[in-house]
């Protein structure tokens, strides 16, 4: 049975990307769907209420008016540490999207173990949806993935193994030109 904390940050989610009409890019179905199995892969392999909340908040202050302190007031400090830590840093004016990326990946270098744990279960919901949707981007999704997975060490093995596995079986399947 889900905690309080739980159904509250599901909620709130749901209407924090609700609010601006963010859909899923190849789907079109409610936004709040990719952060709810997000949540799901984090609570399966055993992570705390804190952390599932944090998973499904990991996209609002990225993505929707949220800001941390908003997150902070409604769910407390540990869990917008964890919002923080998976938030990207880098903004459009900070130049070409391999500078931001590489910015978004020394950030996400020093979060913590759970910080990097909610981060595998993203990337590991988003690669499902990307590589069947959309192959032309995939192939930059997943080279950019494979240099995150170098500093995503700190992060729960299983899913770190389950991302590995998930990058390795796209390059075999389509092995660079």
């Amino acid at each position: 049975m889900p905690s309080e904390l739980y159904i509250a940050a599901r909620a709130f989610a749901a209407g924090a990307h609700a609010a601006i009409g963010q859909t899923r890019k190849y789907t079109g179905r409610p936004y709040v769907e990719h952060p709810i199995a997000v949540a799901e892969i984090v609570l399966n392999i055993g992570c705390s209420e804190e952390v599932a909340a944090a998973a499904l908040l990991h996209d609002v202050v990225e993505d929707t008016a949220v800001t941390p302190d908003i997150v902070q007031a409604a769910f407390g400090l540990r869990v917008r540490e964890l919002v923080e830590e998976v938030t990207d840093v880098s903004r459009p004016e900070d130049g070409n999207r391999t500078r931001r990326k590489a910015m978004d990946r020394a950030h996400l270098a020093k979060a913590s173990p759970e910080g990097q744990t909610i981060k595998l279960a993203d990337m590991i919901d988003n690669s499902r949806s990307i590589a069947r949707h959309d192959p032309d981007f995939a192939r930059v999704y997943m080279r950019e993935k494979q240099a995150l997975l170098e500093v995503l060490t700190q992060g729960d093995d299983r899913l770190l193994h389950h991302a590995r596995s998930i990058v390795s079986a796209y390059f075999a399947e389509f092995p660079a030109e």
